[in-house]
């Protein structure tokens, strides 16, 4: 692979980069990958900036309340499997991530975790030349339509750290305020699908200028996934906190609640509406975020490539719970499940697809390219033929949002070509 990437950057000038390009991912266990293989991928060359850091003044970072056994640091996650592509594909991007777990983008700008975890710091610690923001799951979903749905704060937070990047000026705000002035009111700030205690928020916001801020800095948008969770009947679930005996915190059924010792309904939002109709929220919401803030770069349509796979018969569109309402693990016969046990977050398969959109989104290079023999779908145990039916969906995803690709040289046949021979500038010496 090596004398691939050399021949890459010595023959193809679009694609040799003079110095690294430093990329930040902002966002949650949705990044981080939540579960292994997944999270701890790729971490040794990925800066996991929320990893304990004794050695920092200050010693951010090391006040590990809250965080689950199950999770370990450093974490690889999306971003590792990111930088994979890229080193695949002969680019120089120098990665690091900023998440926590159930992160939103109001979270990361107010340093909402607690006092020791500056995430907000993370953002203004260097000059990035790409940040990816990845927001909270549900957060971005009409009115009553998530536990955690609030589009105006979406909406604020967006803007504000795409702000915080591009010019960084220091402010002090009250959320009432600001609210009040976008909606005309706390009641319209409600209408528009706020909480009453979010929109009436007064507590006064002081926020520091961005040392590193850059006006060039590409700020892209990740659209989320639908949720099986949300849409299909199940008994609602918990964490498995037997840990190390159950090593990855996996849900069991919640039985906590003494009126209903052998558990009770999770609450539905999409129920008889299905994944599509989720899909197509989470597609509008994004969409007329970026469309709205023009410094936006774009919209990595993760949350459709998720919708396309199901559509298409590669990925499970049900099943997902049993008769009794528990979840169901997957047998060998059915399609490929791109969601983790809680249908909550990704799998592997997932995971993979969420990165072969970041790096088409990102790159312009068309994921299709690299093929069965491609290195991060290997180590993460996802089969050569997934893998490729995977690129394929990623790039069907990109070229359907209207994201211009270029093939990648040498890695693969032309995906999009009837025919393809190999040139002698890409032959191995």
């Amino acid at each position: 692979m090596k004398w691939l990437a050399v021949v890459l950057a010595a023959t193809w000038s679009g694609v040799a980069l003079a110095q690294s390009t430093a990329i930040l991912f902002v966002g949650n266990s949705y990044t981080f990958g939540r579960v292994d293989p997944v999270m701890s991928y790729n971490a040794v060359n990925v800066d996991d900036m929320t990893r304990p850091r004794p050695d920092l003044p200050g010693a951010p970072f090391t006040d590990m309340t809250g965080t689950n056994p199950w999770e370990p640091h450093p974490w690889g996650g999306v971003p590792g499997i990111f930088k994979q592509l890229t080193v695949e594909a002969g680019l120089d991007y120098a990665v690091s991530l900023s998440t926590r777990n159930a992160a939103s983008l109001r979270g990361h700008f107010l340093n909402t975790a607690n006092a020791n975890w500056d995430l907000r710091g993370n953002i203004a610690a260097r000059k990035w030349d790409v940040v990816v923001l990845q927001e909270q799951s549900d957060a971005a979903l009409p009115p009553g339509r998530g536990k955690n749905a609030n589009l105006p704060q979406f909406r604020l937070y967006a803007d504000k750290i795409e702000n915080f990047i591009h010019v960084g000026a220091a402010e002090s705000y009250r959320e009432s305020q600001v609210y009040a002035a976008l909606y005309g009111s706390t009641a319209g700030c409600v209408a528009a699908g706020g909480t009453a205690s979010s929109c009436s928020n007064n507590a006064l916001r002081t926020i520091p200028a961005n040392p590193n801020a850059n006006p060039a800095a590409k700020v892209y948008l990740i659209q989320t996934w639908a949720r099986p969770d949300m849409v299909f009947p199940h008994l609602a679930t918990v964490a498995d906190a037997n840990y190390p005996t159950v090593p990855d915190g996996r849900p069991i059924v919640d039985t906590s609640d003494p009126n209903h010792p052998n558990g009770y309904a999770a609450t539905l939002y999409y129920a008889g509406d299905g994944l599509a109709a989720m899909t197509r929220d989470l597609h509008a919401s994004f969409y007329d975020k970026a469309s709205a803030n023009p410094n936006f770069a774009g919209v990595a349509p993760v949350g459709d490539a998720f919708q396309r796979a199901v559509d298409s018969g590669f990925a499970m569109r049900d099943g997902f719970y049993d008769s009794s309402g528990v979840y169901a693990l997957p047998s060998p016969q059915d399609p490929s499940n791109l969601w983790w046990y809680d249908y909550l977050h990704a799998s592997r398969y997932g995971s993979y697809l969420s990165a072969l959109v970041l790096f088409g989104t990102i790159t312009n290079l068309d994921p299709w390219s690299f093929g069965a023999s491609e290195r991060a779908a290997a180590d993460l145990g996802i089969a050569p033929g997934d893998a490729v039916r995977l690129q394929r969906i990623a790039s069907d995803q990109l070229v359907a949002a209207g994201i211009t690709l270029t093939r990648i040289a040498c890695l693969h046949a032309n995906p999009r070509a009837a025919t393809f021979e190999r040139t002698r500038d890409c032959a191995k010496p």
